[in-house]
């Protein structure tokens, strides 16, 4: 059974007694539990098998199974689906950017992790979450994470109901974290993202990104020292990287924006909104130009594959793209107005690679 984040997070609060909340990872129940949840942004089960075998985080502790990461395999996407326990489908978190229907001629994008003013998080993305679910509850839940996430309008959408617990460097995140876990049935979100930045800017392998297991190595031993006996301690990510070697820019030199009103999505994974009539020859257009490079789809084959989950609510359909653009292998998709920034990225993420996919699962109990 392929289980993701959101698998995790309500099977951790399904063992505290939240009610309406399942337990498909079957963890034992336990009324008085306390709980801390790491989440390390772009830690894939390929960067634990070729660079971090050895780290104690590692070997300290059980992999509980390979999780599955959402569609697209982003932040975004991959958060609100543990934030809420709902498919990408169910909670409309449906990319990095995504386009704001009814918004205007042309339409706006929305980037969900820097977010817009003019769209109300509460509304974007109605669902109540576990956070709000379990505070309900009884749970004593914390949410630890740079100070600068506190109040975005991503938190506030995906990640709301706990008390936020700022916290910019290792020291402090395991301060707070034994703050937060101080009472019993207590939870604790800790996340961390130097391990995808260091991607991102340097690729996975690189120095700065072994400079950045070192850093989660330091946090996790800092927790085991820390925490208190009987505190269960969860590992997880929200997507893999793969480095790129491969790209193109769209709309230099081709005419792949043609007939295309606006695009969205990320590098990995491009969003193209069009009116129906010119489906068939942007299709067309994308394929010939690409060839077996990429994997495209309709909406509507997307949705009938599963790719957001087993449905998606009418509300959110018109967030993604008329057509679906995912880069195979190490390619990556440019805007023209990023280029230098995009391609100067080493690490990314988005697509549907076993590298972008596949995440792990790490438990130990202090």
């Amino acid at each position: 059974m392929e289980l993701t984040l959101g698998d995790v997070s309500d099977s951790i609060f399904a063992s505290l007694g939240v009610s309406g909340c399942r337990n498909d990872l079957r963890i034992p129940a336990h009324s008085e539990a306390r709980d801390c949840l790491v989440l390390i942004d772009g830690l894939g089960k390929n960067a634990l098998e070729e660079y971090a075998q050895k780290q104690k985080f590692v070997t300290e502790f059980e992999y509980i199974r390979t999780l599955s990461a959402t569609f697209p395999s982003t932040t975004a996407a991959g958060l609100t689906t543990l934030g809420t326990g709902l498919p990408v489908g169910k909670h409309g978190m449906v990319g990095y950017t995504m386009r704001v229907p009814n918004s205007g001629n042309p339409e706006r994008i929305l980037n969900a992790l820097k977010w817009d003013e003019r769209v109300d998080p509460e509304i974007w993305q109605p669902n109540p979450t576990l956070f709000q679910r379990a505070t309900s509850s009884g749970v004593a839940v914390s949410h630890i994470a740079a100070a600068r996430y506190e109040n975005s309008g991503f938190t506030r959408a995906a990640l709301r109901g706990a008390v936020y617990r700022k916290a910019n460097t290792i020291s402090e995140q395991i301060a707070a974290t034994l703050e937060a876990l101080r009472a019993p049935r207590s939870f604790s979100y800790v996340y961390m993202n130097d391990v995808d930045e260091a991607s991102h800017a340097h690729g996975m392998g690189s120095k700065r990104f072994l400079n950045a297991l070192e850093k989660v190595e330091a946090l996790i031993s800092g927790l085991i020292k820390e925490l208190p006996s009987g505190v269960r301690i969860w590992i997880t990510s929200d997507h893999g990287m793969i480095n790129k070697r491969d790209h193109v820019v769209i709309g230099k030199n081709n005419d792949l924006l043609t007939d295309v009103n606006l695009m969205a999505g990320e590098p990995r994974v491009r969003y193209l909104y069009l009116s129906l009539e010119n489906m068939e020859k942007v299709a067309k257009r994308w394929l010939d130009y690409f060839g077996p490079k990429i994997e495209l789809k309709t909406r509507s084959e997307a949705i009938s594959q599963k790719l957001f989950g087993d449905s998606v609510s009418e509300e959110f359909l018109e967030r993604i793209g008329d057509l679906i653009v995912i880069a195979k292998n190490d390619l990556i998709l440019v805007e023209q107005e990023r280029e230098l920034l995009q391609i100067a990225m080493v690490g990314h993420h988005g697509g549907l690679t076993r590298g972008e996919v596949e995440i792990p699962l790490l438990f130990h109990e202090t």
